[in-house]
């Protein structure tokens, strides 16, 4: 079992446990797009080059909503603790 999939131009079979179809492929439409949009700006690059710049891409990415996510916990921390506090002084006795 598994889902092939096309990424720029080469195509693969995914396999693994309760895989997702439509996950997959999406995932794989992503890394393409990235893949072909790189090659765009960089014409006389190798696939590999191509690859590993789009893997930095993604990563970035990543990292970006990593620590946009961190800051929103944090910042949702900080008001929960101020709203609890004045919650306490409100009701207490």
């Amino acid at each position: 079992m598994g889902v092939e999939v096309e990424i720029f131009g080469q195509r693969f079979r995914i396999k693994g446990e309760e895989v997702d179809p439509d996950y997959i492929k999406d995932l794989a439409s992503y890394v393409d797009t990235k893949m072909k949009d790189i090659n765009k700006r960089l014409h006389r690059s190798t696939p590999a080059q191509i690859a590993l710049l789009a893997a930095l891409t993604i990563t970035h990415e990543l990292f970006v909503l990593q620590r946009k996510m961190e800051e929103q916990e944090c910042q949702i921390s900080d008001r929960t603790e101020k709203l609890l506090e004045r919650l306490s002084l409100e009701f207490r006795p």
